[in-house]
């Protein structure tokens, strides 16, 4: 028999699309949560993003596991009293509509939590409220631009995008983050909170190291491709074989073993331009292509096992075909309607194990249970 799971019991109600909200309602119904997913007809959007799993996309099939589909109009005086009913019974209501929508159509968290006092409400913006980009459209990679993340990603010839949705992610774990604790809290109290979080205030505490650094130096990181910008050597050399190996130098002990068990040379670290961290960055062009000359005359397997026995940090530039091979790996099996998804299992092991996680809704699948029971 299953242990409970720590969420159970709780009703979380979505008027959610894309990744932001959905990756926050997502983690509560791995933890047991109930999550209702309110769609319009056609469904979610990121229905549609592509249809690389069964005919669903891949994003879909991530974030919408576990959940409940009921097709509704807010809009409709008959629906939104559906709904209603549905959140004055809820724990967590969360909403990414555009910018003041769901408080138009009667769904604006103070009004919700007058009802139920319990309620934890979640607004989840692009750029949050009360100044001029409030009411601006937000999508990953314009808070990407936006935020200077892909002003400080990419090769030193122009700014790059971090290949997943991080500004969506961020956002979305802050607000799960933030639903938790206000379930606490709210065990303590018996009220409900009304969070807000945002894509641009998500990715922007990620961006404190170079902010701060900035504001310290007055110099923004530069863009070094797979190097570190205040390391060296950090970064990713080629091998005989062709293949991809970056290193991590994080001290000088790890730099006195490297160099003499990798680069074959005790002394290096005594000499200028070599002697400390700070003068291996200065002289970093003459420091990489030492490092570079060594490992083009070894093969993979041979750069791997020299790394190994310096104990210096390394790992290979893999292609994401190599990922589903990866020793670390780990994957779930999900139930979707077009059959059976292998996902990657969520991070967290809790005694050793991973959650089991409910199936992937068709759009509507539950609209008659629902409106038979909410009704």
């Amino acid at each position: 028999m299953s242990a409970r799971r720590p969420l159970e019991g709780l009703l979380v109600v979505t008027l959610e699309q894309a990744v932001a909200a959905p990756y926050c309602s997502g983690r509560l119904a791995d933890a047991g949560a109930r999550v209702v997913k309110i769609e319009r007809p056609e469904g979610d959007f990121a229905r549609g993003y592509d249809a690389a799993v069964h005919g669903l996309s891949s994003y879909f099939v991530w974030l919408n596991r576990g959940k409940q589909s009921l097709v509704a109009d807010i809009k409709s005086p008959d629906d939104a009293a559906l709904l209603h009913r549905m959140l004055d019974r809820a724990d967590v209501f969360i909403q990414n509509l555009a910018p003041g929508a769901a408080a138009r159509a009667g769904f604006g968290a103070e009004a919700l939590r007058a009802r139920n006092p319990r309620l934890i409400t979640v607004d989840i913006s692009g750029y949050g409220e009360g100044h001029a980009y409030a009411e601006m459209k937000a999508y990953d990679l314009l808070v990407q631009a936006e935020s200077g993340l892909a002003n400080i990603t990419g090769h030193p010839a122009g700014p790059g995008r971090v290949g997943v949705s991080v500004c969506d992610i961020a956002c979305g774990m802050a607000a799960h983050a933030a639903v938790l604790e206000a379930l606490i809290a709210r065990g303590i109290s018996g009220q409900g909170r009304h969070l807000a979080v945002s894509l641009f205030d998500g990715m922007a505490d990620w961006m404190n190291v170079p902010l701060l650094y900035y504001e310290g130096t007055g110099k923004a990181p530069q863009r070094v491709g797979l190097a570190h910008p205040s390391i060296c050597p950090y970064g990713a050399f080629a091998t005989q074989d062709g293949a991809l190996v970056l290193i991590s130098i994080q001290n000088e002990r790890e730099w006195q073993n490297f160099c003499t068990v990798v680069l074959g040379d005790a002394m290096l670290p005594q000499r200028e331009g070599y002697r400390s961290n700070n003068e291996r960055v200065a002289n970093r062009t003459e420091v990489d292509a030492l490092v570079a000359a060594i490992f083009a005359g070894m093969t993979r397997d041979a750069a791997a096992a020299r790394l190994q026995d310096s104990r210096t940090a390394y790992g290979f530039v893999n292609e994401l075909a190599d990922l589903p091979t990866h020793p670390a790996l780990r994957r779930v099996a999900v139930q979707t309607p077009g059959g059976i998804a292998s996902i990657v299992a969520p991070p967290a092991l809790v005694d050793g194990s991973a959650p089991e996680l409910g199936p992937v809704p068709a759009i509507g699948e539950h609209s008659a249970a629902l409106r038979a029971e909410f009704g």
